[in-house]
């Protein structure tokens, strides 16, 4: 009797905790301070332009409509966290951490987030410029309907990161461990560093669009 043929594993997908707030107190942004904690606060329309909050510690917060250009949160940290419509031309959060944070409608330019710590994160309907993750940790991730310019997860661990109909221009995985990453629902013009590829998962087209760049690296020569 022949043995039946093993079924092919598919990626594990990302577990993504639904963030559910309530009872929100209103906060006054202009009392936020670097280093200092805030817990259960919604900030509405607020502008953080400019402002250093370094090392600040925000849990069951939410922001609508938050301006944070050139604001400085490095080492910041976030969890159980809504931004909706948060815009910023510059944003910089290096080395923060985000534990189950949602980010929905919003806009990024420069987006420093190297080295940071991502666990339970989902960008929704999101336009995102570059994307600076490089040596991140990255634990369930998911964006989804979002657009990139450039994603940058040089030196990044990532363990189930997927995307879901979600253009991005350009990707850099060099240097990467990638552990049940999918990229099925990704549409990408340019990838760096395919070497470092194991442990993603690609549909046939994407590897069929990406041929050329994987025969000039390994100088095959196609004809014909």
């Amino acid at each position: 009797m022949p043995r039946p043929t093993p079924k092919k594993a598919s990626p594990l997908t990302p577990k993504i905790d639904v963030v559910r707030l309530t009872g929100l107190a209103d906060g006054d942004p202009e009392l936020l301070e670097a280093h200092e904690s805030y817990e259960g606060e919604r900030y509405v329309s607020a502008d953080l332009g400019g402002r250093t909050l370094e090392g600040a510690s925000f849990s069951e917060c939410e922001f609508v409509d938050l301006s944070a250009h050139d604001t400085d949160l490095r080492s910041a940290s976030f969890a159980d966290i809504r931004f909706e419509r948060l815009n910023a031309p510059v944003f910089s959060a290096p080395r923060s951490q985000f534990r189950d944070v949602l980010v929905e409608g919003s806009r990024l330019g420069s987006a420093e987030f190297y080295e940071t710590s991502w666990h339970s994160v989902h960008f929704v309907n999101c336009k995102l410029g570059f994307v600076n993750l490089r040596g991140a940790l990255l634990q369930d991730v998911l964006f989804t309907n979002c657009s990139i310019d450039e994603l940058d997860l040089a030196g990044a661990k990532a363990t189930r990161l997927a995307f879901d109909g979600t253009q991005i221009n350009s990707v850099d995985v060099t240097r990467a461990t990638l552990t049940n990453v999918d990229l099925r629902g990704l549409e990408m013009r340019q990838l760096n560093g395919f070497e470092d590829l194991k442990g993603a998962t690609m549909n046939s087209a994407q590897i069929g669009e990406l041929a050329p760049l994987f025969a000039a690296h390994f100088g095959i020569k196609v004809e014909g």
